[in-house]
Order: C-alpha cells, then structure tokens, then sequence
C-alpha cells in the first residue's frame, strides 16, 4: 500500500486548508486511516482517524470542533479539513492506514503504513 499526502502549505491563523491522501496498491473494504503530525521540535501526534467501514472517526482533543476527517471511498482517498487554523497547529502532517481491524487507533503503533509529510504552516 502506498499513501501519499499533499495539501500542506503556508497559511494565515484562522485560515483554512485541505489535506488529501491518496491510497495505491490495494482496495481497502476493512480498517482505518488517520492522520498524525509532528510540530518542530516535539513528537509525532495523533490528529484524526476514520474507519473505512461504517461512521467511526476519533479526533485529537486540540483539534475537535475544528478539524474533519473524511473518506471517499471510491478514490480510496482521505482528507483533513482544517480550520480556524492555530499557530500550534504547524507541523509535518502524515497519513497512515491500516489494513484491517476493527477499533481506531490513536497510536502510531497501530498503524501499518505510511505516507511521507506534508507541510503545514500557519502564521500570524
């Protein structure tokens, strides 16, 4: 499987952005993506995740009533829509998926693969 993320990029807090990421090499019909992002200097983090099957998502408590997570599951695609953007909130962001399972995880251990970063940067 491979994921790629984009949509990162220099924003203005308060602004809004969208991130995308792509899944390749194999149909997921079980599991979860998620996404996690690492702030300079600190470690990664988990943001936001969705079950692939049915309504389950989970949300990072710093992100809740700002951030959506959606699938499309026909473009084997997951997005992150981001707003009212904090300058905390700058960081590499990453998608990850896995194949399977049944509760969401909110641990990077729970995660099989992985996209590389995207950037994003959000400025007073």
């Amino acid at each position: 499987v491979q994921l790629q993320a984009s949509g990162g990029g220099p924003v203005q807090a308060g602004g809004s952005l969208r991130l995308s990421c792509a899944a390749s090499g194999r149909t997921f019909s079980r599991g979860y993506m998620g996404w996690f992002r690492q702030p300079p200097g600190k470690e990664r983090e988990f943001v936001a995740a969705i079950k692939w099957g049915g309504d389950g998502v989970e949300y990072a408590d710093s992100v809740k009533g700002r951030f959506i997570v959606r699938r499309d599951n026909p473009e084997n695609s997951m997005y992150l829509h981001m707003s009212s953007l904090k300058l905390e909130d700058t960081a590499v962001h990453y998608c990850a998926a896995r194949l399977g399972g049944y509760d969401i995880s909110t641990t990077a251990k729970g995660y099989d693969y992985w996209g590389q970063g995207t950037q994003v940067t959000v400025s007073s």
